[in-house]
């Protein structure tokens, strides 16, 4: 009998052998060259290693496919402008191994769905399309022409345009987005949620409120001449850990680092520069000056604390604000402060976790400094009062004058290599009108002004059948969203489900009744075109775009680009009554190009400008003190503490990734950073929390969240005694996202409120 799509979805529940020791102190040197060398000696050929490696993030070279951490402008290091996680990047697109329909022959779908995600993603990279019809256990060869005309057939044989969504992963490039999100719009919908819905969404609506531009202010230069940096949130160490080497420039310049997380990284303790060898020699450099272990989700609490100790000190003797910029470049101060007035200074710093002492040292140094840059990732966006952490931040930096100068800012730290550059080019549900009507002007057909689904309402909207077809343009859906259970339930509704990728994750699984895996070339590969060799581009997370090219030959002669993929899908699907030349863009990204600078603000000129070798910047207003708000001035905002409590028995639960995991890839069972190796199924636990519960280390147990009358839980997790708040625990994603429910997500962002999901913990009798 063929397991359920539930089944299917979730992670295997058995464990491997654990081992955890004390975490270390130290991150990067040469543990982490050891790391790297082991996942590209077991996993690529050694010929093509030197060849990867001269080029990853060097000019005229290729991307790396993993994060989103800018490059110098100036000259890269010569020994390898990547890290250890990029090299495992790199080790997994480019691995050694194909798979196509001799492997689909041999593994049924239900056995595939048995396999751990570390498993299925190692099984190699995908050699040519396969389909799943309806009914059938196993995948079979299918030809490119064939694909589309299926996937043609199910979206022109809707009612409606709109019970079609059309999901993207940050890794696509410039073109592909560009063209993907123009293909959807001439189809006649907007349904085009993104995997910014579920991670920096909320920054996007907190910075467009206050800033005027949904992107950080900041560039590498500034973190480099910042006397302040804030890490709130983030874990660079193990998620972007090139940001490591410029919070140690900081240092070295004299800068102070702060880091506010629930958990002590090893990232952010101490760092040991691989590539410097007298670094290697004496341990490394310090990063951060002080650790706040600030409570799960008590970050408002502890700013607003912040902010209450600033406006005393201002009452008082005056210049800690900043009058100049706040009376000539602000609008809400007054009303700001009215609602300040209203909070306690003792009971803020109790809901946040912080001790007096440790408040007291982050304060002088924020009293002190005004070149001041804040950086935060998942930590802050992931709750239902996302937005408001990110506002903030910005209240305290307004209040500075630390925007719009030189060392200070914000830095929203993203995730994929191009997310910030998809949205760029107009992957959004809800676009702005004024980007609608350059489309309509540009190609003469009007796209839809209704707003779409965004990944909550996509998920949704299959489970309610409203929404029969599901195309992913890169990703692992199924393993990204919350609520596991009911998005797979969704998913199995539609009619189908197709999947473009590099190679086979766990949403390959998971179909509606029939299924499509389209397999496309990696970053690292040539993309050869009628027109030649072809280049693409990307954006960073400061907003640089530069061009990226891969060197090594396509691993199989069946794949096609991204671009090749979306022109062809939409040359199948509109056919003559396009109005647009989809097979002339597919021979020659230029034309893809030039119509992007006419479209997209910013781009102007950008074939010539790409040529650059460190790229170009994109207008940011915020960067000048120009801003593009309803009041022409950067706004105050006034936000309110977060107002859950828990009951007798609970805990806030975070998921978090470990150090061989990118999002959803797993590139081994290790998190060597927190000590953990050979497994993944871990809760880590507060040791006053384990004594109240009675519980052991390595005691097993199961996890259950009640939010609005619906109960979930998951199954056979370790208990791991660690350094976290009391009252905290943190779980790895994505075994855990079982957990996590689909109607908790930020205000007005929608991104789902994974880092606090209230749980309680049981023994298994």
């Amino acid at each position: 009998m063929s397991s359920s799509a539930q089944d299917k979805a979730k992670t295997p529940e058995g464990f491997t052998k654990l081992k955890f020791k004390r975490p270390p102190k130290n991150s990067a040197g040469l543990a982490a060259l050891a790391s790297a060398v082991t996942q590209v000696s077991k996993y690529m050929n050694l010929n093509e290693v030197f060849r990867l490696t001269s080029k990853i993030n060097q000019k005229g070279g290729f991307d790396c496919p993993g994060c989103a951490w800018p490059d110098p402008d100036d000259d890269r290091s010569s020994l390898g402008e990547f890290c250890e996680n990029g090299l495992k990047a790199i080790a997994e697109e480019a691995q050694n191994k194909t798979i196509g329909s001799d492997f689909f022959a041999e593994h049924s779908v239900d056995q595939l769905a048995q396999w751990t995600d570390f498993e299925i993603g190692k099984s190699g990279r995908l050699a040519q399309p396969m389909y799943l019809s309806e009914g059938a256990s196993h995948y079979k060869a299918i030809s490119w022409e064939e694909a589309f005309k299926k996937v043609a057939t199910q979206l022109n044989t809707l009612d409606s345009p709109d019970e079609a969504v059309f999901y993207t992963s940050g890794r696509t490039t410039n073109e592909a987005a560009f063209l993907y999100q123009l293909f959807v719009r001439e189809f006649g919908t907007s349904n085009l949620p993104d995997c910014s819905n579920m991670c920096h969404e909320a920054s996007g609506k907190a910075l467009s409120e206050t800033l005027g531009i949904g992107k950080g202010s900041v560039t590498l230069d500034d973190l480099y001449k910042a006397e302040l940096v804030l890490v709130v949130g983030q874990n660079p160490g193990t998620n972007h850990p090139r940001m490591l080497t410029a919070l140690e420039k900081c240092n070295q310049n004299g800068g102070k680092i702060v880091a506010i997380n629930p958990l002590p990284e090893a990232g952010l303790i101490k760092f040991t520069n691989p590539q410097n060898p007298f670094k290697l020699l004496t341990g490394g450099t310090k990063i951060a000056d002080v650790f706040v272990p600030i409570t799960i989700n008590g970050d408002v609490a502890f700013f607003k604390a912040i902010l209450l100790r600033l406006l005393e000190l201002e009452n008082v003797r005056g210049s800690v604000f900043d009058w100049e910029f706040i009376d000539n470049h602000t609008a809400g101060y007054e009303s700001f402060i009215e609602d300040l007035n209203r909070y306690n200074f003792n009971d803020c710093l109790k809901a946040s976790g912080v001790s007096e002492e440790i408040f007291d040292d982050v304060f002088h140094l924020i009293l002190n400094n005004d070149k001041i840059i804040i950086c935060w990732a998942m930590g802050l966006t992931q709750h239902e009062n996302a937005v408001d952490n990110i506002r903030e931040l910005v209240n305290l930096l307004l209040l500075k004058g630390s925007v719009g100068k030189e060392g200070a800012g914000t830095c929203p730290v993203r995730g994929h290599s191009n997310v910030q550059g998809d949205r760029t080019v107009g992957i959004w549900e809800s676009a702005p009108q004024a980007f609608l009507d350059k489309i309509e002007a540009k190609y003469g057909f009007k796209p839809s002004k209704k707003h779409g689904y965004s990944v909550i309402d996509a998920i949704r909207a299959m489970h309610e059948k409203k929404a029969k077809v599901f195309f992913g343009l890169g990703g692992n859906f199924i393993s990204a969203v919350p609520d596991t259970l009911y998005a797979a339930e969704a998913m199995s509704n539609c009619n189908l489900t197709v999947h473009v990728s590099t190679k086979l994750n766990r949403s390959h699984l998971v179909t509606g009744k029939e299924a499509l895996i389209l397999p496309c070339l990696g970053r690292s590969e040539k993309d050869y075109q009628k027109t030649g060799l072809q280049i693409q581009s990307v954006e960073n997370s400061m907003g640089v775009v530069t061009s990226t090219k891969g060197v090594l030959e396509p691993c199989s002669d069946k794949l096609l680009s991204e671009v090749a993929v979306v022109c062809g899908i939409a040359h199948a699907t509109l056919g003559s009554s396009s109005k647009v030349n989809w097979l002339a863009y597919r021979d020659n990204y230029k034309l893809v190009r030039d119509d992007i600078a006419e479209v997209v603000t910013g781009f102007e000129d950008y074939n010539n400008r790409l040529y650059n070798p460190s790229g170009f910047y994109l207008p940011n207003g915020a960067r000048f003190r120009k801003f593009n708000t309803s009041t022409r001035k950067a706004n105050f905002s006034i936000n309110k503490l977060p107002e859950w409590k828990l009951k007798n028995e609970e805990l806030i639960m975070m998921t978090i990734r470990s150090h061989d995991q990118f999002n959803t890839t797993i590139y081994g069972l290790n998190d060597r950073y927190r000590g953990i190796f050979n497994e993944r199924r871990i809760i880590f636990m507060n040791r006053d929390d384990m004594k109240m519960r009675n519980l052991e280390a390595e005691e097993v147990v199961r996890l259950k969240s009640i939010f609005k009358g619906v109960t979930r839980e998951a199954h056979n997790f370790k208990v791991i005694p660690y350094d976290i708040p009391k009252n905290c625990c943190a779980t790895y994603f994505p075994e855990s996202n079982i957990l996590v429910p689909l109607d908790s997500f930020a205000h007005t962002a929608k991104t789902p409120a994974s880092k606090s999901v209230i749980i309680t913990v049981h023994k298994i009798s």
